[in-house]
C-alpha cells in the first residue's frame, strides 16, 4: 500500500501546499476516487499522526506521512459519505474534524459570472461569510473576490491565524476563492490572509463582511443577520405609494455617538456609546416631540477613525460595533419604523481610505481603485477612488446601497460627495487628472454608474429613496434617466445654503448690499426637487454653530437672527434638514467626541429656539402649502423681492385652493416697522398663524394678534394690500381667511397711463 500511495503523489502539488502558495488546494487536498479505492490527503501542520473515519463506519483509517505535515491514506471501495480526520499532537491533545477539503463549493458559478458581468445585484448573499449547511453538516462559507491573488487563506483565532490550514480554492475565471469550513459557528474573527501578485503576504478585512471588530481593532466577525422579525410590513406598503413631490420631510440629521452618551465610571466620554437598541427609544421620543418626519444618520459602516464621522468606510455592509451588533441595528431600524420615523442612510461611494486591512491593493493590484494616482487618488482628502469602469466593483457598490435598504429597511440612501464623482478634475490641480476619452472632465464611467445604480434602486426597493448631495450645478441631477438625468430623487440644494448662510453672516446693514443670495436660490428652485440642508458640514472646522454665525453684539437680536433664518427656511420651497444641535441653539461647534450641550436648555433663550423649531415643524407638516406644490412653480409666487434696500421680501406658498394659501413677510434688516404695507392676492381676512418676533419665542414681541381684512388700495402690482408689524430681524407667517370665490374683485378697464403705470410696477417686483 505504501509503495501505491507513493506512486500517487503529485510532489510539485504537495509543495504548493507546503509552502502555501497554491490557488485551489482542491485538486491535491480531499478525497479522490483511484481504481475502485478512496485515496485521502490531508495537510495538517503540527500533527504527529493522523488517521481518518467515514461517518457511516467506526474504523480510524491511519494515513501516511508523505512529507512534512504532509498525509495520505489509500482506503478499499469508493467514498462512503463524509469523513472525519483524527489529528494528534505531540503535546497529547487530540482533534477530530471535518476535512473542509472533502466540501464542493457552495458558491453558484452562474451567480459569480453574473457578478463578474457586473450585475449581479444580490452578490452580498454570495461573498462573504455566510451560515451554512452542507449534508447535514452546518459551519460557515467563505468567498472573496481577489482575482490577481497567488494564494487566499481564511485565518482567525479558529486555525491560530495560520494560512497554510485553511487555503481557498479559486473557482475557474471567476478571481472568486471560496472555503466552506465545516463546524464554525458565528462569533468568530476572521480576515483573509493574501499572498498578493507580487509574493507579499497581507492580512485583509473581509470587503462583504456583516459584522466587524470595533476599532482599534479590525477583523471581520462572523454573523448570522437572518432570522430577525421584522414588524414593519405597514410602514414599507405605504412608503411604497407615497408621492415624493409633496410629501412633507424634515430630516433630522444625526451622528449617534455624539447625540447623547451615557457616563461611564472611569471612562472617557469620546469612549462612551450607546448601544443601538438603548438610544433608538429615546432619539424617537425627541424626533416626535419636536414633529420631524426623518432621521439621517451619518454613516452607519464600520470605520475606524472616528474623526472622519464614517466618511472613510471600511465595512460596507456591516453597522458600526460602536453602538451594537448587525442585530441590534436592525431592532434601531425596525422601531424607527414602529414609530413612524423614516430613517436615511448616508452611504460614501465616493472614495475608501488607505488602511492596510481595507481595500486598498487588495491583491496587490489597484482592484478596487485606479492604477494610475490621477485617476485613483484625491490627493487632498488621502483616500482612493472607485475604478467605476471595473465591472466587479461596480456590483460591489449597487449590491451594497441595495442591502441597506433590502436587508435593514433603509428609506433612502444619501449619496455623499457625488460631485467628486463625477468630475475628474475634482479637488486637483492640473496635471493631476486625465481627461475622458472625448478629452473632457466628465468621469463617463461614474455618471453610467449612477444611472445603473439609480435605475436599479427604482426597481427594487419598495419606495426608498435615493438623495445626491452635489454641490455644483450638474444638470438633471434629479432628471429622469431617459431623458438623459442621473436617476436621483432628491439632491441637496448647497447653492441655497452656500448663499443663504452667508446673506445670514451679514450685519444687516450691509445686508441690503447682498440682497440677491436672499432671493436668488427662487431662480434654480425648480430646476431640481431640493431638500435645504443646514447640516453638520456647516457647524464643523472652526465655521462655528448656527448661532455663532449669526451677527451682532447683542443676544436678543442674534438669536432673532436665527429664528428669522429657520422660518425663512421652512417656508422657502424645498424639504427641509437641519443638523442636531442647531434646532436648539447650541453655542458649540459639533464635535465627535462628546455628546450635544443639552444642559444649555436650561436656558430660556435655547429652550424658546427648540420650541419655535417644535412649531415650525408643525406648521410645515399642517399646511399644505407648504408641500403638495412644493416640487411646482405654480405653489410659489412672489410678493415683494425688491426691496433690497429695506432687507424685505414677501411671498406666497399655495396649492389650488385659496382657503390653503399662505403669505410669508420677512424683514432682515433690525429696524422695526409699526406699519407695514404689502399686497395680498385675494380680498377678505388674513391671520398671522406664526412670527418668530413672539416673545415667547424669545422676541420682542411685535406680533400681530387679530386678523387683518385686505383693503381695497393697490401694493406691490396688487389691487388688494394688508398692512401688518414687523419686528426686528423677523419673520411673521399668515393664513388666507377670507372667502376667495366670493370676494375676488373683477379687474376693471384701466386707462392706457395707468395701464402703462401697472404694467411698469409689476415688472419691477
Amino acid at each position: 500500500m505504501k509503495e501505491n500511495v507513493y506512486d500517487l503523489m503529485n510532489w510539485a502539488d504537495i509543495e504548493g501546499i507546503q509552502y502555501a502558495d497554491l490557488d485551489c488546494p482542491r485538486s491535491t487536498l480531499g478525497p479522490f476516487e483511484y481504481k475502485g479505492k478512496t485515496l485521502i490527503q490531508i495537510y495538517a501542520p503540527d500533527a504527529v499522526a493522523v488517521s481518518v473515519k467515514f461517518d457511516k463506519g467506526r474504523k480510524f483509517y491511519p494515513a501516511e506521512k508523505m512529507e512534512e505535515d504532509f498525509f495520505a491514506v489509500l482506503i478499499p471501495g469508493t467514498a462512503k459519505g463524509l469523513y472525519q480526520v483524527k489529528k494528534e499532537y505531540g503535546d497529547g491533545s487530540v482533534r477530530i474534524e471535518y476535512d473542509p477539503y472533502e466540501f464542493d463549493s457552495v458558491l453558484p458559478l452562474e451567480e459569480l459570472k453574473c457578478f463578474n458581468a457586473g450585475a449581479n445585484y444580490e452578490i452580498y448573499k454570495y461573498l462573504g461569510a455566510h451560515p451554512v449547511e452542507i449534508s447535514g453538516v452546518k459551519g460557515m462559507s467563505f468567498g472573496v473576490w481577489a482575482p490577481y491573488a497567488e494564494r487566499v487563506s481564511v485565518v482567525g483565532d479558529f486555525n491560530s491565524w495560520d494560512g497554510r490550514r485553511h487555503m481557498m480554492n479559486k473557482i475557474d475565471d471567476t478571481g472568486v476563492f471560496e472555503l466552506f469550513i465545516p463546524e464554525l459557528g458565528t462569533g468568530e474573527l476572521y480576515k483573509y490572509e493574501i499572498k498578493q501578485y507580487g509574493g507579499k503576504v497581507v492580512l485583509k478585512a473581509d470587503p462583504y463582511a456583516f459584522a466587524a471588530q470595533k476599532r482599534p481593532d479590525n477583523a471581520s466577525v462572523t454573523t448570522d443577520i437572518t432570522g430577525f422579525q421584522w414588524n414593519d410590513a405597514e410602514w414599507i406598503k405605504a412608503r411604497k405609494t407615497q408621492d415624493i413631490n409633496s410629501m412633507p420631510m424634515s430630516i433630522y440629521e444625526v451622528h449617534l455617538g455624539s447625540w447623547k452618551k451615557p457616563v461611564i465610571q472611569g471612562v472617557e466620554e469620546k469612549e462612551c456609546f450607546y448601544n443601538y437598541r438603548e438610544i433608538a427609544p429615546k432619539l424617537a421620543d425627541y424626533v416626535k416631540r419636536m414633529n420631524y418626519t426623518h432621521i439621517e444618520l451619518l454613516p452607519v459602516m464600520e470605520h475606524p477613525f472616528d474623526g472622519s464621522w464614517g466618511y472613510q468606510v471600511t465595512g460596507y455592509y456591516a453597522p458600526t460595533a460602536r453602538y451594537g451588533t448587525p442585530k441590534d441595528f436592525a431592532w434601531f431600524m425596525n422601531y424607527m419604523h414602529e414609530q413612524g420615523i423614516g430613517v436615511i442612510l448616508d452611504w460614501v461611494p465616493a472614495h475608501f481610505p488607505k488602511d492596510e486591512f481595507g481595500l486598498a491593493k487588495f491583491d496587490g493590484t489597484c482592484l478596487y481603485e485606479h492604477q494610475d494616482p490621477r485617476q485613483g487618488q484625491h490627493p487632498h482628502w488621502g483616500t482612493l477612488i472607485y475604478n467605476y469602469a471595473r465591472p466587479e466593483v461596480k456590483n460591489f457598490l449597487i449590491a451594497n446601497a441595495l442591502f441597506w435598504a433590502e436587508q435593514y429597511h433603509a428609506d433612502a440612501i444619501r449619496m455623499d460627495a457625488v460631485a467628486s464623482m463625477l468630475y475628474l478634475d475634482y479637488g486637483k490641480n492640473d496635471g493631476e487628472w486625465v481627461a475622458n476619452i472625448y478629452g473632457g472632465k466628465e468621469n463617463l464611467d461614474a455618471i453610467e454608474f449612477l444611472k445603473e445604480l439609480n435605475s436599479q434602486f427604482k426597481k427594487r426597493t419598495k419606495g426608498a429613496l435615493v438623495i445626491a448631495e452635489e454641490s455644483t450645478a450638474w444638470p438633471m441631477v434629479t432628471g429622469n434617466i431617459k431623458d438623459g438625468g442621473l436617476g436621483f430623487d432628491l439632491k441637496w440644494n448647497m447653492g441655497w445654503m452656500n448663499d443663504f448662510t452667508n446673506y445670514m453672516k451679514c450685519d444687516p446693514y450691509f445686508r441690503k448690499n447682498n440682497y440677491d443670495m436672499l432671493t436668488f436660490s427662487m431662480i434654480y428652485a425648480y430646476s431640481e426637487n431640493f431638500i435645504l440642508v443646514l447640516s453638520h458640514d456647516e457647524v464643523v472646522h472652526g465655521k462655528g454653530s448656527m448661532i455663532e454665525k449669526m451677527p451682532g453684539s447683542d443676544e436678543t437680536i442674534r438669536f432673532s437672527n436665527l429664528r428669522a433664518a429657520y422660518t425663512y427656511m421652512f417656508m422657502h420651497p424645498g424639504k427641509k434638514l437641519l443638523f442636531m444641535g442647531q434646532d436648539f441653539a447650541a453655542y458649540r461647534e459639533w464635535s465627535e467626541e462628546r455628546e450635544l450641550d443639552w444642559d444649555s436648555l436650561l436656558a430660556d433663550k435655547h429652550k424658546q429656539v427648540q420650541n419655535y423649531v417644535k412649531e415650525l415643524n408643525r406648521l410645515y407638516l399642517e399646511e399644505p402649502a407648504l408641500t403638495r406644490l412644493d416640487q411646482s412653480p405654480e405653489g410659489f409666487e412672489w410678493i415683494n423681492n425688491s426691496t433690497y434696500e429695506k432687507s424685505i421680501c414677501a411671498f406666497i406658498r399655495k396649492t389650488n385652493k385659496p382657503e390653503d394659501t399662505i403669505l410669508v413677510f420677512c424683514n432682515f434688516d433690525t429696524i422695526p416697522h409699526a406699519s407695514y404695507k404689502f399686497g395680498v392676492p385675494f380680498p377678505g381676512k388674513y391671520k398671522e398663524i406664526l412670527n418668530s418676533d413672539n416673545d415667547k419665542y424669545g422676541g420682542y414681541g411685535m406680533v400681530n394678534s387679530r386678523s387683518v381684512t385686505a383693503k381695497d388700495e393697490e401694493c406691490d402690482g396688487r389691487d388688494y394690500s394688508i398692512s401688518i408689524k414687523m419686528g426686528p430681524v423677523s419673520v411673521s407667517v399668515w393664513k388666507y381667511e377670507g372667502d376667495a370665490v366670493k370676494h375676488t374683485k373683477q379687474e376693471k378697464e384701466l386707462p392706457v397711463s395707468d395701464k402703462k403705470k401697472t404694467e411698469k410696477k409689476q415688472k419691477k417686483v
